[in-house]
């Protein structure tokens, strides 16, 4: 067993060998109380530039231009930061990606607008997705289903892995309409195939929406690749957007004159200010839109796309695996000898950007985490959510984080015991 003192001393070595540390001092330093920020994964922290931009915004541009703003800049930034995105991190061309609406809106746009898109001859009755995926895709999905007598195919998954291709295989045919997974299991951060997952619902005929929310800046992703149709995800947590910046919708070119997207609002039309009686949807990406786009929600999210594009996916990816495969073997030697077990995989090409360890107990060392300046999530049944922040969670932070857990975990476990 290697000693606490070896491990302080791989993290520090680990911190002054870094690529990018030296974007930790771009951020917005947590208060004395902080510890260890392990919450990068639900809520990213906020870029020193973001605050001046959004200062400057409203300053600069609101203040000065007013409604002018809308002619000059506002109206196309939905756009020119979408594409930004797909180009950063999503593996996607110009003119495919656009910034809306939350996550939960643009998936039932796009899910909506998928099993209402003709197929050929023969009836697609059925919707594939998991029972693992986040509450908000099974609800959405559940509701397309009831509105257009659909019917949902369910994908058994494991918590603690994630949906595979073979069992996509078992699971789509002539009758599969869309296929909907995450592309980074919220709960167990499995990473899927999403290549070989999408070539299976093509060879069936089926549209395939992937949910990129715990993908999009931690994991390189291809879009284009891949062949992907569909995408949504969020921006708050690894992109830094601030909590609630509006999330991100993909359509496939080929696909954007085909898909009626069911929300019509007047910024979606051909001529938004014709303010005509009918509605007709504009070309391209901008008819995947409802209405005003949230401007001021769509600045702070530039900062850490500038971080990206300066060094690039792969290196994010690289430090991301780093980081967790030192969290997993802190958590082999300190916690698993509490009980602790691994919910996520050790494979580090099938993991995304955090890692779960589950005890009985962790709903209750969270909450005494959360005291003592530690902020982990929790995700029943009994993990503890570690997500690591390339840009902003250095070595030593996840050394100091991963011990406060196991000396929380093993004073839970003494005070239930009678001994603490």
């Amino acid at each position: 067993m290697t000693s606490p003192d070896a491990h302080l001393a791989f993290a520090r070595r680990a911190d002054r060998s870094d690529g990018l540390a030296h974007f930790r001092a771009r951020f917005v330093e947590p208060d004395d109380e902080v510890v260890a920020y392990f919450d990068g994964n639900s809520l990213g922290r906020p870029p020193l530039a973001s605050i001046e931009r959004v200062q400057r915004f409203m300053i600069q541009a609101w203040a000065s231009k007013l409604i002018r703003g809308w002619d000059e800049e506002w109206m196309e930034l939905p756009f020119t930061i979408g594409d930004r995105i797909g180009r950063a991190v999503l593996g996607a061309a110009s003119g495919q990606t656009v910034i809306g609406d939350s996550t939960t809106v643009l998936l039932y746009k796009l899910a909506r607008a998928a099993v209402d898109a003709p197929r050929g001859s023969g009836a697609r009755t059925e919707i594939v997705l998991d029972t693992d995926n986040f509450p908000t895709d099974r609800y959405v999905l559940d509701g397309i289903a009831a509105e257009r007598g659909l019917s949902l195919r369910w994908i058994e998954a494991d918590p603690a892995s994630g949906v595979t291709p073979r069992q996509v295989a078992a699971a789509v045919g002539p009758q599969t309409s869309l296929v909907v997974l995450s592309h980074v299991a919220y709960r167990s951060g499995y990473l899927a195939e999403a290549q070989a997952i999408t070539a299976i619902a093509h060879d069936n005929g089926a549209l395939v929406l992937w949910d990129l929310c715990h993908s999009a800046g931690s994991v390189p992703v291809e879009l284009d690749a891949w062949g992907a149709d569909l995408a949504v995800g969020c921006t708050y947590k690894y992109l830094n957007g601030g909590p609630g910046s509006p999330a991100f919708a993909y359509v496939r070119r080929d696909l954007q004159e085909v898909l009626e997207q069911p929300i019509r609002g007047w910024m979606g039309a051909a001529d938004v200010f014709a303010m005509g009686p009918e509605y007709r949807p504009a070309d391209g990406m901008r008819r995947f839109i409802s209405g005003t786009p949230p401007v001021i929600g769509m600045l702070a999210m530039q900062d850490t796309l500038d971080m990206i594009e300066d060094k690039g996916i792969d290196a994010v990816r690289a430090k991301s695996v780093a980081l967790t495969e030192f969290a997993i073997t802190l958590a082999d030697e300190w916690l698993a000898p509490l009980g602790a077990m691994l919910a996520s995989p050790r494979d580090a090409a099938r993991r995304g950007g955090h890692v779960t360890v589950s005890h009985p107990a962790m709903r209750e060392v969270t909450a005494t985490l959360w005291e003592r300046g530690v902020i982990p999530d929790y995700r029943d049944p009994g993990g503890l959510r570690i997500g690591l922040s390339p840009l902003s969670t250095s070595f030593e932070e996840t050394y100091n984080g991963m011990a406060a857990v196991r000396d929380a975990l093993r004073e839970h476990l003494l005070a239930a015991s009678g001994l603490g």
